[in-house]
C-alpha cells in the first residue's frame, strides 16, 4: 500500500478530520491525537508494533469496535488494508 496508514489501518489522506486539525498522524503523535487518546495507538504502540496487521490477535475486539462504530466506523475498510498489508509483507 503506497499511502500512509495509520496504526489502525486508516488511509491518512482519506481522513476527513486530518487536514482541520493538522494531524501529523498517530506514529508521529505517538497516539496523542487532536480528539484524545487512541486506545488502538497506544494498543499498538505497548506491544512494539508498528500497526495492528503485525498483531498475533488481528483483528481483535478493539480494532472491530473502531473498524464498525455507527458514527466514526468506516465498515470494515481499515482492517481490509491491513489485511492487504499483511499479505504484501
Amino acid at each position: 500500500m503506497s499511502q500512509p496508514l495509520a496504526r489502525c489501518g486508516t488511509v491518512c489522506a482519506d481522513c476527513t478530520y486530518r487536514e482541520k486539525t493538522n494531524c501529523p498522524t498517530c506514529h508521529i503523535a505517538s497516539g496523542n491525537m487532536f480528539w484524545g487518546t487512541c486506545e488502538l495507538a497506544q494498543c499498538s504502540m505497548q506491544k512494539g508494533l508498528d500497526s495492528c496487521a503485525a498483531c498475533d490477535d488481528f483483528p481483535c475486539e478493539l480494532l472491530n469496535r473502531f473498524a464498525f462504530d455507527a458514527k466514526q466506523g468506516d465498515n470494515g475498510k481499515r482492517i481490509e488494508n491491513l489485511r492487504k498489508l499483511k499479505e504484501s509483507d
